[in-house]
């Protein structure tokens, strides 16, 4: 495990068999310094690393991009997710319509698959779990007009013999806050501010085994699945 720090920004990397991640989304501050602009250039080209290895190897990935938001307008959803596949979108949910909508070629060939309704499933409880926790984002750290809103990312690596690689991300506001690389149980701060939440979350074992379980475990378990199904119905060429 690798650990350096650039002006006031922390970041981290592990290479694990081709799998890299560092600072995956860093937030720009006032103070805008050639450092922070280095450390911008460094994620960006460890993150152009991170594709290529997934693009040259035997290695899938599922994602998602969730948001959450805690007190919604009118009309608007509560909690967003967009899912993809090496890449490529192919779900999409919103807690207004309370489905999960496949998305291009290869959400409508898993779409009536069991692993589909346990996706479903996972995705309404995992918003829930966000929105508990979304209330620590106390007003000294929520320095925006709006409603405090929370932006997580989760993504899990799948191989021939399991799950190689997982972590979250989350940004409060949209500004990146903290990294957990959950095979390894390593949390990495991105934003210092966010360094009281890591340690609440940290110590949070119920919170930490959720994070945890969802992407080593939920999350691989479905790629798993869906890989199954594509390798039996290749995508046409030219989607």
């Amino acid at each position: 495990m690798s650990h350096s720090t650039k002006g006031s920004v922390e970041f981290g990397y592990t290479h694990r068999k081709g799998y890299i991640y560092v600072c995956l989304g860093t937030s720009y501050y006032s103070h805008n310094s050639a450092r922070m602009l280095l450390t911008a250039i460094t994620c960006l080209l460890m993150q152009l690393l991170l594709v290529e290895s997934w693009m040259t190897q035997s290695v899938h990935s599922l994602c998602f991009n969730l948001a959450v938001t805690l007190h919604s307008r009118p009309g608007q959803p509560w909690f967003e997710v967009q899912g993809s596949v090496d890449q490529k979108p192919f779900l999409q949910y919103d807690s207004d319509s309370n489905k999960v909508k496949p998305w291009g070629f290869l959400g409508e060939t898993v779409n009536a698959t069991k692993a589909w309704t346990e996706l479903t499933q996972m995705l309404r409880e995992v918003g829930q779990e966000l929105r508990m926790i979304l209330p620590v984002i106390t007003p000294e750290n929520n320095r925006s007009k709006g409603p405090p809103t929370l932006q997580a990312k989760t993504c899990c690596q799948r191989e021939a013999e399991g799950c190689t690689g997982a972590f979250w991300q989350f940004s409060f506001n949209r500004k990146a806050a903290l990294l957990f690389d959950t095979m390894n149980m390593n949390w990495t701060v991105i934003d210092p501010e966010a360094r009281g939440i890591k340690e609440d979350w940290k110590d949070n074992r119920e919170l930490v085994e959720y994070f945890r379980k969802m992407s080593v475990g939920d999350c691989s378990h479905s790629l798993g699945e869906f890989l199954e199904h594509w390798e039996k119905m290749p995508e046409p060429t030219g989607n």
